[in-house]
């Protein structure tokens, strides 16, 4: 039971995104209805279960585990669950321990991510402007979110800040956010936005900004130099060469990285989603409470499910209609 986690298009499976709650103290228009009706308490996992399920994606191969929700540092007792993972870093098993945020908790919480064993965050934010972001994210305050920012950089996390392309939104503040980010030493990834939900009134058409525009923009003022590193996630990445900075590029919509994708996402609820841009999913929660004696009926169930990872998604804006529309929320299934 210990062979690595391969999918029918022999991709090794050893990345993990976990979402461990679908709560969050913002309610940001890409990501969420304003009224959002949340999952019942009882249907998500526990945090001994949560232990329990990444501890065994980690025996199967999983060597990178991203922690994200809803907003992950909202979930009661979290630390509890990132304090239990630290034994699979301390045994060389877990290469990365890391979560993506929207920075509001990090004042609380920086020291004791960092102490756990968390060495980078990734965190949110779209713009600058504390009365667009309040908008965009409808609960949001920027103030809060720029003291986490502080608190995390002072704690030792390596901080890199994704922002989703909005058109008519932050276009402007392009520069600005560049800027602003090399100006503090970090890097920064660039989001298509992907048609997730039904958000009612928010039009995904009229929201896209196509991150080959953005480039193009980019190398009017910069020399962009393209590198071959990779962090684990789907972001191809530049190196802005007057400011030394790396700029990331998730591009679902112009030029997708199925090819090489390498990770599935398990929901609160224990869903496992092998594939972000399709509605196929393997319930892994019944068989965790099955096994409670031993985990030989979840790992069967995590094998089977790698088993039908798809070769790739179907989002497509190109013929100007919304194809590969998912009706959960982003939330759902873990940012």
């Amino acid at each position: 039971m210990t062979a690595p986690l391969i999918d029918p298009f022999q991709r090794a499976v050893n990345y993990l995104r976990v979402s461990v709650t679908d709560r969050c103290d913002f309610r940001c228009v890409y990501c969420m209805s304003e009224n959002m009706t949340f999952l019942p308490k009882k249907e998500l996992l526990t945090l001994e279960e949560l232990d329990r399920m990444c501890s065994t994606f980690v025996r199967l191969g999983v060597e990178k585990l991203r922690i994200t929700g809803g907003e992950p540092l909202v979930r009661r007792d979290i630390m509890t669950f990132f304090r239990s993972m630290t034994r699979h870093l301390d045994a060389g098993t877990l290469k990365e321990l890391t979560l993506t945020t929207n920075g509001s908790q990090l004042e609380r919480f920086a020291d004791d991510l960092y102490a756990c064993g968390v060495r980078r965050v990734n965190i949110s934010l779209d713009t600058m402007d504390e009365k667009k972001f309040a908008d965009i994210t409808r609960w949001g305050r920027l103030p809060q979110v720029l003291r986490g920012i502080d608190a995390a950089q002072k704690a030792g996390l390596r901080v890199k800040i994704n922002a989703v392309a909005l058109k008519g939104f932050n276009e402007d503040e392009l520069f600005p956010l560049a800027e602003w980010c090399a100006e503090r030493d970090m890097d920064m990834t660039w989001i298509e936005v992907m048609p997730m939900g039904d958000l009612g009134n928010e039009d995904r058409l009229d929201q896209y900004w196509s991150l080959r525009d953005l480039r193009a923009r980019l190398a009017e003022r910069y020399t962009l130099t393209d590198l071959t590193e990779r962090s684990g996630g789907p972001a191809r990445y530049v190196r802005l060469e007057e400011t030394g900075q790396k700029i990331g590029f998730i591009t679902p919509m112009t030029h997708n990285f199925c090819e090489s994708c390498n990770r599935v996402r398990l929901t609160c609820t224990g869903e496992l989603y092998m594939c972000l841009g399709q509605e196929d999913m393997a319930d892994l929660r019944a068989p965790l409470r099955a096994s409670a004696q031993g985990e030989g009926q979840l790992e069967d169930a995590i094998r089977a499910a790698i088993r039908l990872k798809p070769k790739g998604h179907d989002f497509d804006y190109s013929r100007q209609k919304v194809d590969g529309q998912m009706t959960r929320h982003m939330s759902h299934t873990g940012g």
